[in-house]
């Protein structure tokens, strides 16, 4: 699968963004078949888990982010969504879509889990 995220940009403090990633599946391949997931990485730390959303469509959240965040995904465009709202200058950020057929629930939220990446879109939150 090849992911394709965007959505991302400047933004101010307490202000709304939403990140979008399109993914385009092989031939027989259903894209509901993919647990999607939302990673960050910010400079100088290590990627860490921001959301994720499985087969049925539970989603799953770091605690950071509960509550201000939110995953959806619409299988029919072959896209998920991260909704975040009530930005902080700690979310800024480069957000990196993920997604694997083969996850189950204890490794969602560990980037080693994920066999597909996206680009990366860049956001970025002012004070």
């Amino acid at each position: 699968v090849q992911l394709q995220a965007s959505g991302g940009g400047l933004v101010q403090v307490g202000g709304s963004l939403r990140l979008s990633c399109v993914a385009s599946v092989a031939s027989g391949v259903s894209f509901r078949q993919y647990v999607m997931g939302w990673f960050r990485q910010a400079p100088g730390k290590e990627r860490e888990f921001v959301s994720a959303i499985n087969r049925n469509g539970s989603p799953f959240y770091a605690d950071s982010v509960k509550g201000r965040f939110t995953i959806s995904r619409d299988n029919a465009k072959n896209t998920v969504y991260l909704q975040m709202n009530v930005l902080k200058p700690e979310d800024t950020a480069v957000y990196y879509c993920t997604g694997d057929r083969q996850l189950i629930q204890s490794e969602y939220r560990r980037p080693n889990s994920y066999d597909y990446w996206g680009q990366g879109t860049q956001v970025t939150v002012s004070s």
